[in-house]
């Protein structure tokens, strides 16, 4: 039989900060990949599947990370998957434009990406490149506002506000 006691808590060191490195690793490794696939692409020829590949990943690739790091800076009210602001701002406009401040994002920049495509050759290397991104800033908005909107049994969505945020820190 063993008589292991239990560990002293005021003798517990406290646990080692963590670097920026490891706080943000998650986008800086999405920025890595679309670093490297932008690289990947210019280098290649987009009339190869790899060409093409590499421009579509790229939309892809930048939408993951428009994700990982606007959601965590962003607010959309009435999600589920989205933090929540505290308190109020005095001014109702500015107050609304802070707890939809991911959608107002995303709306602004997929205007930015429609009309910058607008303005390309739909066929050329890079047209396709930006036709793809207004793909994906569509899809992303689409998702944002279906998980204000929508629920699905089971996850986060499914639950009672204070429910799908209990516990949750950011």
């Amino acid at each position: 039989m063993s008589t292991s006691s239990s560990p002293n808590p005021s003798s517990k060191t406290k646990p080692a900060p963590k670097s920026y490195l490891r706080k943000h690793s998650l986008g800086l490794g999405a920025l890595g990949v679309v670093v490297t696939l932008i690289v990947a692409y210019m280098r290649s020829d987009p009339d190869t599947h790899l060409g093409s590949f590499f421009g579509n990943a790229i939309a892809d690739w930048t939408g993951v990370l428009v994700t990982v790091i606007m959601t965590k800076h962003l607010y959309g009210k009435g999600s589920a998957e989205s933090r929540q602001p505290r308190g109020k701002l005095p001014s109702p406009v500015l107050e609304f434009l802070r707890e939809h401040s991911l959608t107002v994002f995303l709306v602004i920049t997929w205007l930015g990406w429609v009309w910058l495509f607008r303005r390309m050759d739909t066929n050329s290397r890079w047209g396709q490149v930006v036709g793809n991104l207004v793909s994906e800033w569509t899809q992303i908005l689409g998702l944002v506002w279906m998980t204000k909107i929508l629920m699905e049994v089971g996850s986060k969505e499914g639950r009672p506000p204070q429910a799908a945020n209990a516990g949750r820190s950011r």
